[in-house]
């Protein structure tokens, strides 16, 4: 099983969570996700395969996300306008963000990873 790990390589968490990928031997493709951000389709599927709540999926605090001044606008938008958001710019997406087709994990809980990707 070969997992598409979308990082940033300045984020502490996305070491963190590729330290943890490399030391229980998970396979990964690692995808840099400012310059290769997911797309608005590919975001729908995470997000459906998920089972997470949309909000989940922004990089809360983050510069970018302050800047915009997405907190009351993510409170109120639909999910359609939310995915838009989210695949205009990778910085607004919580990192690291791991999926095999099936399963997605958002940012970086070893526990969490220990029941997903072992």
């Amino acid at each position: 099983m070969s997992v598409l790990f979308y990082s940033y390589p300045k984020c502490g968490t996305c070491r963190k969570a590729k330290q943890w990928l490399d030391q229980n031997g998970v396979a990964y493709e690692e995808i840099h996700i400012i310059e290769n951000p997911p797309t608005k389709e590919q975001l729908t599927s995470y997000y459906q395969n998920s089972g997470l709540p949309l909000k989940k999926f922004f990089n809360t605090s983050g510069k970018k996300y302050r800047e915009l001044g997405l907190k009351d606008k993510v409170a109120t938008a639909s999910n359609e306008e939310l995915l838009e958001i989210l695949s205009s710019d990778g910085m607004l997406i919580k990192r690291p963000l791991l999926t095999d087709g099936d399963k997605v994990t958002v940012g970086f809980k070893e526990e969490e990873f220990d029941t997903t990707w072992k």
